[in-house]
């Protein structure tokens, strides 16, 4: 059972540079960063490499860990492709994603995700700015349907945007989620 007043946080950290993203997270009243991207040595923006996360981290006084279970990125074999339940999803690596949230491997680093919730106030971390774009859509949809846990998104401005749940989402008779359903206007 979670406490009264928690809640999930999402951030992408985009083209914020370190003093960015660090007053971001620290005026956002965040005290742990859990880094959701599957591959966090980033090309495109040094300051959100996780040797500098780690230095931010420890700088502006919040937790950070990196956690590759609840990493994006996964692709899907032609036979999964094929027999993928998750229709809603066009997007290849969006379906993918959402088969690999039904895994030992994801439903894991979720728990450990939970459980740290209830501990500090928390926000999973990725490199998209635009949420509805990232992986983090669906582990929102998730956290909010499996454990009823609101989420927001947060955007570089501090603004903080409740988490609509995919029209697509629905649970199964076994408690995990699929996107089988109706089609929404976004990038799906």
């Amino acid at each position: 059972m979670n406490s009264p007043g928690t809640v999930l946080l999402t951030v992408g950290h985009g083209t914020l540079d370190e003093t960015q993203l660090g007053d971001l997270i620290v005026g956002c009243g965040i005290e742990r960063v859990i880094d959701v991207r599957r591959h966090p040595d980033d090309r495109a923006n040094a300051a959100a490499a996780l040797p500098v996360l780690e230095r931010i981290a420890e700088k502006r006084g919040f937790g950070y860990r990196w956690d590759e279970r609840l990493g994006g990125r996964r692709e899907l074999s032609p036979e999964e492709r094929a027999t993928s339940p998750d229709s809603f999803w066009k997007v290849p690596q969006f379906r993918a994603y959402a088969a690999w949230t039904r895994g030992p491997e994801f439903r894991a680093g979720l728990e450990q995700l939970l459980e740290e919730l209830r501990g500090a106030r928390t926000a999973v971390l990725c490199v998209e700015t635009v949420w509805w774009r990232c992986h983090r859509r669906l582990v929102a949809d998730i956290v909010q349907m499996e454990s009823s846990v609101p989420v927001l998104h947060l955007h570089h401005d501090g603004r903080r945007r409740p988490h609509p749940v995919s029209q697509g989402a629905r649970r199964r008779d076994d408690g995990l989620l699929v996107w089988d359903g109706v089609h929404g206007s976004r990038v799906r």
